[in-house]
């Protein structure tokens, strides 16, 4: 006979039974600015409907504040994209352990249920997701309205066991958990298990590798009027702080930058010039964000030309080092490196594309066929309200929500030059000499490596391969419009 577990999802599977900061980051990410704070206005009402025994009414405003005119296709995209990292941090693992020790696996939601089903099916392993349905209109909107009555969930879990009744029911006695009395057992939380024996045992959840969307911390009440109050203030500081560093010289920089709220934290020792006539130091880096190497030029005061492989025109023009773009044809591209390693110094970042979780995608061989000169740089950064990179939206962004940040800092570890017995003058292969470096540069930062791609990262959180086609300047002001355009729904 087969184990089942019907497990609630709020309060139980996730620690807090609020689901508020969901719909806000579905308000920020698929709507925009407008949005995010009138549903932050209407938070006291929502809490008071709430108090007063009427939760499903606050729980019916939140959807309707957040989906209503909004494409279902953009809502299942924050779903996929944005919220499984913010759900990951606030699972609670002793239900998961619980949870997971069962064949079949049920999870009751009172979200949409297009909100979770990713989540919870990819990185729960959860079989089955019952949680309410958006109403959509036949141009793919939603109208912010729910098909049937929330208490029906109780109904489906029903239909989902006509032959045999759930093992085991997971959730709070106090919430609208119908559906327990349909298990054989129930629990209720806090649950409390043997972590030590346990630990050897548990199949941990899918760990979140990809995670797009530009706010940092969840966006609790209090967080979220932070960041709204922050956020003309941060603009302000970000045009100061981009002027400041476009107009004053590589050198001068690591000096202004604590004045204007900025730090630069440097590890190891970087190396010493090069002298004329030789090549260059090919400064292999992990990449963190697009200031990777321009961080790099600050630290070693000097401007270094940087290896680029699908950025927009705009970034192009407003780089302050010079950048070489690759075509992702193998020989033209080892010509134009091997041609800028002639002139000096060069920064290559060989993920190809940026990665905020503590993984490293796999690397490009192609540079360790190239020199023999190749110092390894650890790139890390810390930032305490917006993310600098994106996937779903407009990258020539990145920069300028980077220094909205109240405190942006960044750290540079120099590792010492591979010597000629790990390069492939030794005879190694630059497939070999590349997973080393891999693996080296996470071992400083405490990260793990992977054998994800871009491409990988791209399908993964907007559905293409991350290709940036060169398009004209009137095409790049229609794409900040069609930005900021959503932030008037």
């Amino acid at each position: 006979m087969e184990s089942s577990v019907v497990s609630e999802l709020e309060g139980t599977l996730l620690k807090d039974t609020d689901p508020f900061c969901y719909f806000m980051l579905v308000a920020f990410e698929a709507s925009g600015l407008v949005r995010f704070a009138l549903l932050l206005a209407l938070w006291p009402v929502i809490r008071l409907s709430e108090v007063l025994g009427y939760g499903d009414v606050g729980l019916k405003l939140m959807i309707f504040v957040a989906t209503v005119g909004v494409r279902e296709s953009e809502i299942e995209s924050v779903a996929r994209a944005v919220l499984p990292k913010f759900y990951m941090g606030d699972i609670d693992m002793d239900t998961w352990r619980v949870f997971s020790s069962y064949e079949r696996r049920v999870v009751v939601t009172r979200m949409p249920r297009v909100m979770v089903e990713m989540f919870v099916k990819e990185h729960l392993r959860a079989d089955e997701v019952v949680g309410s349905e958006l109403v959509v209109n036949r141009f793919g909107y939603a109208i912010g309205l729910l098909e049937g009555d929330i208490n029906s969930i109780s109904c489906r879990v029903a239909k989902l066991f006509v032959d045999e009744k759930p093992s085991l029911g997971l959730g709070r006695p106090r919430s609208n958990s119908h559906f327990l009395s349909l298990c054989k057992e129930e629990l209720h939380p806090p649950f409390h298990t043997d972590q030590r024996r346990c630990d050897h045992q548990i199949i941990r959840p899918l760990p979140v590798i990809f995670h797009d969307g530009r706010l940092v911390k969840r966006p609790t009440p209090s967080t979220a009027l932070l960041i709204l109050l922050w956020m003309p203030l941060g603009i302000i500081i970000a045009a100061i702080r981009i002027f400041v560093g476009l107009m004053l010289p590589m050198r001068v920089i690591p000096y202004m930058s604590h004045l204007f709220g900025g730090k630069i934290i440097v590890k190891g020792k970087p190396p010493p010039p090069v002298s004329s006539g030789n090549n260059g130091v090919l400064f292999v880096c992990t990449h963190r964000t697009l200031m990777d190497p321009v961080v790099l030029s600050t630290v070693l005061r000097h401007k270094i030309p940087a290896v680029t492989y699908s950025i927009s025109r705009l970034s192009e023009i407003l780089s302050p080092i010079p950048t070489v773009r690759l075509t992702r044809i193998r020989e033209v591209d080892a010509e134009r490196i091997q041609r800028e390693l002639s002139k000096g110094d060069l920064v290559v970042c060989p993920e190809g594309t940026t990665c905020r979780e503590p993984f490293l995608l796999r690397f490009s061989a192609l540079f360790a066929e190239l020199t023999d000169r190749i110092v390894p740089v650890a790139m890390n950064y810390r930032v305490g309200f917006f993310h600098a990179t994106t996937a779903r939206g407009w990258k020539g962004l990145d920069p300028i929500f980077f220094f909205m940040n109240p405190r942006p800092i960044y750290e540079v570890t120099f590792l010492n030059q591979l010597p000629v017995e790990a390069t492939c003058s030794s005879g190694k292969s630059p497939h070999d000499v590349a997973n080393y470096v891999q693996r080296i540069l996470a071992a400083t930062l405490g990260f793990e490596c992977t054998n994800f791609t871009r491409r990988d990262k791209y399908r993964v959180l907007a559905g293409n391969d991350g290709t940036v086609s060169y398009i004209s300047l009137v095409d790049q002001v229609k794409k900040v419009v069609s930005t900021f355009k959503p932030f008037f729904h």
